[in-house]
């Protein structure tokens, strides 16, 4: 499957913004779909995931209560609405999908898109 992730932009502290991630090659049928995000100088970290076919949803405690993941069946696409948005948001953005059971570990992850750069000021 092929991701394609978009959506990034600059927002205030406390604004919001939405990304989107969309497959392309095939659905995301079984898959998991997580958000990552990598922050200049540190490594990637975990945002958020759902499974495809049940909707289950996992999130990181830094984001929980201010993130929120869901399915858009019609166009095959994840959405990561990020609201509250504070300055230590501010990363490249990437989805990523893996068969299996849900996981934070990005390198379990088999598919990536391409980051989006979401800014965050103050």
């Amino acid at each position: 499957v092929q991701l394609q992730a978009s959506g990034g932009g600059l927002a205030q502290a406390g604004g919001s913004l939405r990304l989107s991630c969309a497959a392309s090659g095939r659905t995301f049928g079984a898959y998991v779909v997580g958000w990552f995000r990598q922050a200049p100088g540190k490594e990637r970290e975990f945002v958020a995931a759902i499974s495809w076919s049940n909707g289950v949803r996992n999130y990181a405690d830094s984001v929980k209560g201010r993130f929120s993941i869901s399915r858009e069946y019609a166009k095959s696409t994840v959405l990561l609405q990020m609201n509250s948005l504070e300055t230590e948001d501010t990363a490249v953005y990437y989805c990523a999908a893996k068969t299996g059971v849900q996981t934070t570990v990005p390198n379990r992850y088999e598919y990536w898109g391409q980051g989006t750069q979401v800014t965050v000021s103050s």
